[in-house]
């Protein structure tokens, strides 16, 4: 009987499906174990082989699990909200939820052709309002809490208007914007309603500002960091500038110090990899250092601003003779005598104002250059020195010489303070820039020449020309630096954070609606009772003409307070009925808690997820996904976590117990190369030293020798007439395309699709190469040619059980050397799975079968236990042999065969009998036998005697568990 593996998958899938094989329990006497994948995007492509990577590992180990008798949660869904849907619909007209939805029944189908554990009844979609509504419900409890320092965790904004209200905020130590100024409760209860909010604004853990954010006019919207690559636009590769708007943000940096901390020190709560953990150590970056302010010195253009301004004349931050201030944070607050010149990021909000009108036409024609650089092209730019004299002085602390004030795009507005101190002496970025501009560069170390270049200071370099500081070490010297700067009033110790707020707003259609309107410009929440505030309809997918977000066309979107409910727009009064929020949610919000809501098996409206199923779940106990989530999603969800932890929400402090980030399975990509200002493709082998292109096309075009397929390719509708009349210069009459290791993308052309090959080779041939590629944190190209080796060995799987007359396993006694080789199988297997080690455990299974075939094995003592070894890998072949082998029930949940070192315990040996020296035979005997024994049984062996023919041996040496000599 033959392995029919497309019958055999479909039938199992089906049973799964219809018997809900993979429900999870969310009460259960069985241990638990929680094991999920970073939910995909539906895009329009469908999967690649590379995308079930990681699933397929996660797959082996919840199956693992279950045979360990655990109680396993193994869910899946969709993250479906996002950019792609939109620009389909803006090109098409069609509602990107049209588009997600066909999108979603491709992957489904594709997912479960893999034949994936998955407990489907709990799928969730980001973008069904039902499970937005909680995402939604999330945001508002963000907005009703602040950060309190002393306890150290996010409180209810109510109890913080409390203490306003009877005490004002001068003992408040909370995380709060930087230009919060200090009142009385008296003070409290005069400001009217408007301002109240405005002060609570700025202590609010999701706020409204105005941030500097990355522009991208070509998509209309902001993107994160994270979908910037290299200063262009992940999607669509489109120009992106900094723009100063006004938008939601999340105030993450008031965890900065604890996301470090669960890094660090919560070894139980976070078992990720150093790589992964120092990602985002490195993020957050903490700096211990100073505070240090900086006088500017005041220019007649300066004074006619400050005259003109009430607000900077009277503010408490300044003074009369010094109405601007900079301040910097430096780490080397020792070094303060070696400033020679002072750096802003073009983007700082004194520039404007101290610039002088001699400097002002090269000023802002750099601030506007610097504007279509992304901020990761800045940081990552060492090379490029440019920068822009203001024209303005700032004033020594110490010294009162004057300093020239700069302007750099080395310097970020949003990291720090957007302004640095800069000592040449001391940082190399400085001294190139101060050699470039030919500034002054003091040297204040002691016996050291930095004539060619900045000198990185030691501790244990001492200092000199510093005034009070001279003779001392690094250490002596920043404490004597701080003390000094506090008796000035002009610094103090500090440590800062490169992680800044997150910025929360996006000018999208498709995502999260607001749960917000206004009342005179001021945010109100909408009380959760009346969530979710559900996506309107709009008649186009693009921002207004005037600029405003796609939601600003909708006709349909403003709060009645009296109905609670989305009426017309041409109903707003101001007085009943108020404009609700434009801007929508990022990509990141529905991601960021998304594992809470799989632990709720009937998916209740009236939780995100109930007591019962928190307390039971807690958190994932084995997480799988890609690395380059490392400073969004997964910073992003241990931030949620923490604050949710805070408010009681939740009872863990991190979302991820471990976190394995899968490899990636990269195409071989095909080239043909035209030959340049010609519509001629030259044969690689042909190139030598012609002026060609390399282009890229189809690889289901080229066969397993390189060879093109010119017909098919000009066939092709994708490419048009591209190659309808090219010339193809052949070589021994074939084209033959170059070949080049690449990420499998759609536009490479060397995707490769996974429902050929599970139509072609099968599921759980699928599976097995994609795990015997490599390690599984490892990338490894794909070659379609190399699944023949294991789908050769499923074939031998099937004959091991199967043959011609049916099925051929017996009740006989297993022999020594099966059991052997089934219990060493068992140790290497378990010890894999524990280790992830997918890729060694498959060829475990070919030796396994190989040793058993050839030992006529057909024992069932043996063959099904190693069902069960082969079950997660292979589960669609190993349920119908199983079935066959008698059972009714699904091999799913069966006991994990034990491993018995018995079984591996060698109890003979082979020894080699040899005659002066040379080996003529070998006899097995039991290794308790003595030496005497081992001699007289060799000497009264048949071979023995007849080798020796009548002769009298001179001596015969026996080494126990050796060799026995036999010298004649």
């Amino acid at each position: 009987m033959s392995y029919h593996f497309n019958e055999i998958e479909k039938k199992w899938q089906n049973y799964w499906a219809d018997k809900q094989t993979f429900k999870a329990e969310n009460n259960s006497d069985k241990p638990k174990y929680y094991v999920l994948d970073m939910f995909p995007y539906p895009s329009g492509a469908g999967l690649h082989v590379g995308h079930p990577l990681g699933y397929i590992a996660s797959d082996i180990y919840a199956r693992y699990k279950r045979h360990k008798g655990f109680n396993v949660l193994h869910p899946q869904g969709y993250d479906s909200f996002g950019l792609p849907a939109e620009q389909y619909a803006i090109q098409t007209g069609q509602h990107p939820a049209i588009t997600t939805e066909t999108n979603i029944k491709t992957y489904r189908r594709q997912l479960d052709q893999i034949g994936f554990s998955f407990d489907w009844s709990r799928e969730v979609r980001t973008s069904n309002p039902e499970y937005y509504k909680w995402t939604q419900w999330i945001f508002i409890q963000l907005f009703e809490s602040y950060y309190c320092k002393d306890s150290n965790r996010a409180r209810p904004i109510s109890e913080l208007i409390t203490v306003f209200e009877t005490e004002g905020n001068a003992q408040i130590n909370a995380a709060c914007d930087d230009d919060v100024t200090y009142f009385t409760a008296e003070d409290w209860s005069g400001y009217a309603s408007e301002e109240q909010q405005d002060i609570l604004l700025k202590y609010r853990l999701t706020y409204l500002a105005e941030t500097e954010v990355n522009w991208c006019p070509a998509l209309g919207t902001v993107l994160a960091n994270d979908e910037i690559v290299n200063g262009v636009s992940e999607r669509g590769g489109h120009p992106v500038i900094r723009k100063k708007m006004t938008q939601w943000s999340m105030r993450i940096s008031a965890y900065a110090e604890r996301l470090l901390h669960g890094i660090d020190y919560n070894v139980e709560d976070l078992d990720w990899t150093d790589s992964l953990k120092d990602i985002q150590r490195n993020w957050i970056g903490k700096s211990v250092g100073a505070s240090v302010t900086f006088n500017v010195n005041m220019t007649s253009d300066m004074l006619k601003h400050v005259q003109h301004d009430p607000s900077e004349r009277h503010s408490e931050l300044v003074s009369e003779s010094h109405p601007y201030k900079i301040e910097v944070f430096t780490t080397r607050p020792d070094t303060i005598f070696g400033v020679s010149f002072m750096t802003l990021a073009p983007e700082h909000e004194l520039v404007s104002k101290i610039t002088t009108e001699a400097q002002k036409a090269d000023v802002d024609a750099y601030i506007e250059a610097t504007a279509k650089r992304s901020e990761r092209d800045r940081m990552a730019d060492v090379k490029t020195i440019s920068g822009v004299f203001t024209g303005a002085y700032a004033e020594h602390p110490f010294t009162k010489e004057p300093i020239p004030i700069w302007i750099g795009d080395y310097v970020l507005a949003g990291y720090g303070t957007g302004a640095v101190m800069s000592v040449p002496c001391g940082d190399q970025r400085d001294y190139d820039f101060a050699k470039h501009f030919d500034i002054p560069i003091p040297n204040i170390f002691e016996g050291v020449d930095i004539s060619e270049e900045a000198y990185a200071s030691k501790d244990n370099v001492k200092l000199a020309n510093s005034d009070f500081l001279n003779g001392m070490n690094y250490k002596k010297a920043t404490k004597r630096a701080i003390y000094e700067l506090e008796q000035l009033g002009q610094g103090e110790g500090k440590t800062n954070y490169r992680l800044r707020d997150a910025v929360f707003s996006r000018q999208r259609y498709w995502g999260e609606p607001f749960p917000v309107y206004y009342v005179n410009g001021k945010p109100q929440m909408i009380d959760e009772k009346h969530l979710p505030i559900v996506l309107p309809e709009v008649e186009k997918y693009l921002p207004t003409e005037e600029g405003e977000p796609p939601l600003g066309r909708a006709d349909v979107w403003a709060w009645d307070t009296t109905t609670h409910s989305v009426v017309s727009n041409e109903l707003i009064d101001n007085e009943h009925v108020f404009p609700l929020e434009l801007n929508t949610m990022p990509g990141w919000a529905g991601s960021s808690w998304y594992f809470f809501r799989y632990m709720e098996d009937a998916m209740r409206d009236e939780v995100f997820a109930s007591k019962e199923a928190l307390d039971y779940w807690e958190s994932v106990d084995l997480y799988i996904g890609g690395s380059e989530h490392a400073t969004g999603h997964l910073l992003y969800s241990r931030f949620w976590v923490k604050f949710m932890k805070d408010r009681g929400f939740v009872n863990v402090e991190e979302p991820f117990k471990k976190l394995i980030n899968q490899g990636m399975i990269l195409g071989t990509s095909a080239f043909v190369y035209r030959e340049d200002g010609t519509n001629r493709y030259i044969s690689s082998g042909l190139i030598q030293d012609k002026n060609v292109l390399p282009i890229h096309v189809k690889v289901k075009y080229v066969n397993a020798s390189d060879e093109l397929d010119i017909d098919g390719l000009k066939r092709d509708s994708e490419f048009g007439d591209d190659y309808s009349d090219a010339e193809f210069v052949l070589e021994n009459g074939v084209y033959k395309v170059g070949r080049e290791v690449e990420k499998m993308s759609k536009s490479k052309y060397n995707v490769v699709n996974p429902d050929a090959i599970c139509e072609q080779y099968g599921a759980d041939s699928l599976r097995l190469y994609e795990m015997f590629l490599g390690p599984l944190e490892q990338y490894k190209p794909w070659n379609t040619a190399g699944i023949t080796g294991v789908h050769g060995f499923l074939k031998k799987l099937w004959k091991l059980y199967v043959d011609d007359n049916g099925l051929k396993v017996s009740d006989t006694e297993p022999s020594k050397d099966s059991l052997k080789t089934l219990h060493k199988t068992i140790k290497k297997v378990e010890e894999d799975i524990e280790n992830f080690s997918f890729n060694t455990s498959v060829s475990t299974f070919m030796i396994a079968v190989n040793e058993l075939m050839a030992q006529k094995c057909n024992s069932k003592a043996i063959l099904e236990p190693l069902l069960i070894l082969i079950s997660p890998y292979a589960p669609h072949i190993a349920e119908e042999l199983w079935n066959r082998l008698g059972h009714n029930d699904s091999i799913s949940t069966v006991p994990f065969p034990k491993f018995e070192e018995k079984h591996l315990v060698e109890s003979s040996k082979n020894y080699p009998i040899s005659f002066n020296g040379k080996m003529r035979f070998t006899l097995e005997l039991p290794l308790d036998m003595s030496k005497d024994e081992i001699e007289k049984t060799v000497m009264a062996h048949e071979k023995t005697i007849a080798q020796l023919d009548g002769r009298e041996p001179k001596k015969v040496i026996v080494v126990p568990g050796k060799i026995v000599n036999i010298v004649g």
